[in-house]
């Protein structure tokens, strides 16, 4: 009985807690669908009054914006809560069950350690934003910057559920690490001070490698590690810090990241993706080897409207990996061909990495979408070579398609098919900007959904758009703390270090290229994409345009050089989602997955070294 006695009340407190975790997730999903879907009608409103009636509305951008900063930090909430923060669980998963339930639990207070100590300088900073007015609605500034704080305390209250759930001896270990660390870090503070720079290497350097190899969401290492620095060797007020997190999820380029995220799903759930492999494999399916060329194909065309690779994989893999696998080709290589053509399809645009770069190194993201394209079909036709040459697919029984057959397939897919010439036509050219461009590409696939293919499931709609705000908040989360800590570099002098250093690689520019592709291959790897670019390109950017190198040029080498580590095992976050899609082991694809990232790794060293497949049509 007093066993029982003592497990029934935290059994009662578990289920409590769960229930408010649930209720407070609804409080939370709810206005961050509408927030998704005001953005959506704010930006589609401007855009109509812009160009059909030449009266563009003055407070139009500003309102979006105000939303936007409110939808990254409830998206962000909504990412914690559904724990699709970015993170990396390799190492953890070689841990013992004890060791991997201590890690789920640092997983948990870490990133609440850091919103508890950030709390009251991010509500000092909006108090502080009262006194500035937004110049055309005239509102106080606090308005949008309270958006930061509310988000933290809404993560931090949801951390706090969670935190209640674990079991007692998990939250003892990890509450006892972390006091030792505090600890030691006060009083080596003036040790660490005395080292000058060196003490970055602790920092950003180990504290940062070991909180995300034990599985720290990447964004709250990124802002522990930042914190960190600040309060032990510097004297600056952490409301500098809630500033640059505002700072770098208020860029309005970044406004198209939430909308591309839900035009990937409106493409997807229209069946206007389907209808483009469909075309495709009319055209090229009776060929040996020709639901490769089907797949990467419409890697490429895909990859021009969703914007995520993710996205992209899940609306092709189901429509095309049964068929290849019924043709006789094994399952790991048709995964190793999946992940290898999401790191190719990086560059296309409208990439969100294309975005993501283009606002944190101030590169025009029409040069990026226009150098973008030749760069991904360089490395397409290289794994098209290869995907022919591996090919095991049996094709007795196997027929051309009949011309009424193509033809027919054309005309269902033509809709879908102007989508991705829509967008990148309309920036490229000037006449949309990305942002303009992704809000008229979702009225068009509504409108194409209910009345062209006649498939919209409206019960999809609300998860959707939740879908939306949380991968959008995990994003911009972590382009508020990268910003802040680059924040923190700069001033340390580390920027004009690391200008001094990479100016002076052997070889000039070619040299510096390689230790570029060498540094975000490993970056990509551990930190995945977007992480890894905030971080670093409003670094490198300055020195490779010191050198010599374009910049666009330098963007496409990075970005595709950061796909091959995001794609490549053991710890490629995007090769696991590929199996992941694909319903295949790990294992099963590993072995196979090298000669792929072999004609990756060649197609990146002709990008680098040949300039004018990123900037000849510029």
């Amino acid at each position: 009985m007093s066993a029982l006695s003592l497990e029934q009340p935290v059994a009662d407190e578990r289920s409590l807690a769960a229930r408010l975790e649930h209720w407070l997730g609804l409080a939370i999903e709810i206005p961050a669908a509408a927030l998704v879907v005001g953005e959506v009608a704010v930006l589609l409103a401007g855009v109509i009054m812009r160009f059909i009636f030449n009266n563009p509305i003055p407070w139009a951008d500003e309102l979006a914006s105000i939303l936007f900063l409110w939808l990254a930090n409830l998206g962000a909430a909504v990412a914690l809560r559904r724990g699709t923060h970015m993170r990396t669980t390799v190492l953890v998963g070689f841990m013992s069950e004890r060791g991997k339930a201590w890690a789920e639990a640092l997983a948990i207070i870490a990133p609440c350690v850091m919103l508890l100590i950030l709390m009251h300088p991010m509500w000092e900073y909006a108090e502080d934003e009262m006194f500035v007015q937004t110049p055309a609605l005239g509102w106080p500034n606090t308005v949008r910057a309270a958006a930061v704080a509310v988000g933290a305390a809404l993560m931090i209250a949801l951390s706090l559920l969670r935190i209640s759930r674990q079991k007692l001896v998990d939250l003892v270990g990890v509450l006892a690490l972390l006091v030792v660390v505090a600890g030691a870090m006060y009083l080596g503070a003036a040790w660490l001070q005395a080292i000058g720079n060196w003490n970055l290497v602790v920092f950003f350097g180990l504290v940062l490698a070991v909180s995300v190899l034990l599985g720290i969401p990447i964004a709250f290492c990124f802002g522990l590690a930042t914190v960190a620095f600040m309060l032990t060797v510097t004297t600056s007020p952490l409301a500098v810090v809630a500033g640059r997190f505002d700072e770098g999820m208020s860029s309005l380029i970044l406004l198209a990241v939430p909308l591309f995220i839900l035009l990937g799903h409106l493409v997807e759930m229209t069946g206007m993706a389907k209808a483009m492999v469909d075309f495709l494999a009319s055209l090229l399916g009776h060929v040996r080897g020709g639901l490769n060329y089907v797949l990467l194909g419409a890697m490429l065309l895909v990859s021009g409207i969703s914007g995520a690779k993710t996205a992209d994989m899940a609306a092709v893999a189901p429509v095309l990996l049964p068929e290849m696998k019924r043709r006789g080709n094994h399952e790991g290589e048709l995964i190793s061909l999946l992940a290898a053509s999401g790191a190719m399809a990086e560059t296309i645009p409208p990439s969100l990495v294309l975005i993501t770069i283009g606002s944190v190194a101030g590169v025009s993201i029409a040069a990026l979408f226009t150098g973008g394209i030749m760069p991904g079909i360089v490395l397409a036709v290289l794994l098209a070579i290869l995907a022919r040459w591996r090919s095991a697919e049996i094709m007795e029984g196997i027929q051309r398609a009949p011309g009424r057959v193509v033809l027919r397939t054309l005309i269902i897919a033509l809709p879908a098919l102007l989508l991705p010439i829509l967008i990148r036509t309309a920036v490229v050219e000037g006449v949309a900007t990305a942002t303009e461009v992704s809000t008229i590409g979702i009225a068009y696939s509504v409108v194409a959904g209910l009345l062209v293919y006649r498939k919209f499931d409206w019960k999809r709609l609300y998860p959707m758009l939740v879908d939306t705000a949380a991968l959008s908040g995990a994003i911009l989360f972590i382009i508020g703390t990268a910003t802040g800590m680059s924040w923190a570099l700069t001033q340390s002098g580390f920027s004009h270090a690391l200008a001094e250093a990479m100016t002076s690689v052997p070889g000039g520019k070619y040299g510096f290229l390689l230790v570029s592709i060498a540094a975000f291959i490993v970056l990509g790897s551990v930190l995945e994409g977007i992480p890894a670019m905030v971080l670093f390109a409003p670094l490198l950017f300055p020195v490779a345009k010191a050198i010599g190198v374009h910049e666009v040029h330098y963007a496409m080498v990075i970005i595709l050089s950061m796909g091959v580590g995001l794609f490549a095992p053991p710890f490629g976050l995007g090769y696991y989602a590929a199996c992941t899609i694909g319903r295949v082991h790990p294992d099963v694809a590993v072995k196979r997955i090298w000669p792929y990232l072999g004609a990756l790794v060649v197609g990146l060293l002709i990008v680098a070294f040949v300039p004018w497949f990123s900037i000849g049509f510029l």
